[in-house]
């Protein structure tokens, strides 16, 4: 099972390999790239701070049910 640092980065491969047959100057190819990969990166940390927010509040739930 890959992590979700591991699909950040093949994420972030895929979108510079599809800016990159952009007709297009390197440096906006590459900044094209960059600022797509941060997007990627933005709404994976969105996606994991759910999830951990997710765990914790059935943690919660759990805890106080034993009490």
């Amino acid at each position: 099972i890959m992590s979700i640092e591991e699909k950040i980065d093949q994420a972030q491969g895929a979108v510079k390999e599809s800016v990159g047959k952009l007709p297009v100057t390197k440096k906006e190819k590459e900044g094209a790239a960059e600022k797509a990969a941060a997007k990627v990166k933005e709404v994976a940390e969105d996606v994991k701070d759910a999830i951990e927010g997710t765990i914790d509040g059935v943690k919660n739930i759990i805890n106080k049910d034993k009490k």
